[in-house]
């Protein structure tokens, strides 16, 4: 797997067992906290892993921080979420690059594996499938209303455990399951990663609008006028591809386009299993993960909103 597909990472084939999962991802601060901070980069970083159907076995840190302006006792914490994470994981940090810059970045370049034969791709969607989300939509818009003091600290703490979780047990229990597609709900938002599918696959998707899980306060923060820098641009990338069948004021579309962060996976499985693997998901503590959609037959536009 190479740049052919938009894919959450590369995949390279080493033998007939063993495929090496390469990817890297580092964010800015979306919380003060700097523990908290690390948790989720490092989770953010992981997940691509796992939406490739892998295992991650070792990472590396990146990191970019003011150390003329910000205590080392900051880069420690950092440092430290991340490093439970990935040990969370079941992985090892093996070593990482710094460098002195202007505002903190933390992530994690992780190499993980795959049998080449079960590796998962978000292009192999079937005519029928069922689709799953395994975690709430609103991150973006959240982080923001934190930082501009239209949502209290004490409010936004009470997500990040959710927002912070691996997507490990999830992927480890879809692949009990017939997954024909799998990808991670990451910056281009809901329907940037619905759309990738749907063209990957040459399919049409349907979604359903109030089945779509939230975290709580996201569209309330919509609602007071709150965004992100993100939504223009996500919006755009859909443009001619996004169909909305019903009506919506614009603050419920912008819940479509709002970026996550460490974001759930979004599984197209076999429709006589999706019951079972909701069952299985939410008895095992995912509690969000919800079915959202459909795949049908179609072109042009690829993603329905219902």
């Amino acid at each position: 797997m190479g740049f052919e597909t938009s894919d959450d990472a590369a995949v390279y084939r080493m033998t007939d067992d063993i495929a090496f999962i390469s990817t890297a991802d580092f964010i800015t601060p979306p919380v003060d906290d700097p523990y908290w901070f690390g948790q989720i980069a490092a989770a953010n970083a992981l997940s691509d892993v796992y939406a490739m159907g892998g295992k991650p076995c070792t990472a590396l840190n990146l990191v970019m921080f003011p150390s003329k302006q910000l205590d080392i006792g900051v880069l420690k914490e950092i440092l430290r979420g991340g490093y439970d994470k990935v040990f969370e994981a079941g992985a090892s940090i093996a070593g990482g690059h710094s460098v002195d810059d202007n505002e903190p970045k933390y992530g994690l370049a992780v190499t993980g594996i795959v049998h080449p034969g079960k590796i998962l791709t978000n292009c192999r969607a079937r005519e029928g499938d069922v689709l799953i989300l395994t975690k709430p939509l609103g991150t973006g818009v959240l982080f923001n209303a934190c930082r501009s003091g239209k949502l209290p600290w004490r409010d936004l703490e009470l997500i990040l455990p959710e927002v912070a979780s691996l997507n490990k047990k999830a992927i480890e229990l879809a692949l009990g399951f017939h997954i024909h597609a799998c990808t991670d709900i990451t910056g281009f938002g809901m329907i940037g990663h619905a759309l990738e599918m749907a063209r990957g696959s040459g399919l049409r998707i349907n979604l359903f609008y109030d089945k779509l899980p939230l975290y709580p306060n996201a569209l309330p923060m919509y609602q007071k006028g709150e965004t992100t820098g993100s939504n223009k641009a996500n919006r755009k990338l859909a443009d001619g591809d996004l169909k909305l069948e019903r009506r919506l004021s614009r603050e419920e579309e912008e819940i479509l386009f709002d970026p996550q962060t460490s974001g759930g996976l979004l599984l197209s499985v076999l429709a006589a299993e999706a019951e079972q693997l909701l069952t299985t998901l939410n008895k095992a503590g995912i509690s969000s993960a919800t079915r959202i959609g459909e795949v049908v037959a179609g072109a042009q536009p690829h993603v329905w909103v219902v």
